[in-house]
């Protein structure tokens, strides 16, 4: 008897999917409402910035190009504290190495 309410709900599921992927400013639709769509829209590691965008920025007055400014810096940040901890890694394998050269050079 429901058999094609699932197929309903496919249908929107994958509607909603489509509409996601292609996420763009209605003509009738104002700033505000298009830059609270894009933060809700971003990935785990920007919901922190991006929450902190909704709470103190003033979304009636932002623009879209400010809030995309801003998750780039958010990014950059993020880029620029992965890079410094891969260099310590690099540092202490580097360092590791040579403590392990040594010790071989004794044991001879």
């Amino acid at each position: 008897m429901f058999i094609g309410a699932d197929r309903v709900k496919i249908a929107r599921i994958q509607a909603l999917k489509a509409e996601f992927k292609t996420m763009s400013m209605k003509e009738a639709e104002v700033v505000n409402e298009f830059a609270t769509k894009l933060l809700r829209a971003v990935p785990s590691k920007f919901v922190q910035i991006a929450s902190i965008l909704e709470q103190f920025g003033d979304l009636d007055v932002m623009t879209v190009e400010e809030v995309i400014g801003r998750l780039k810096a958010h990014e950059e940040r993020i880029r620029d504290h992965t890079d410094s901890e891969e260099r310590k890694l690099l540092l202490t394998h580097k360092e590791w190495s040579e403590i392990n050269k040594k010790k071989s050079e004794n044991n001879k």
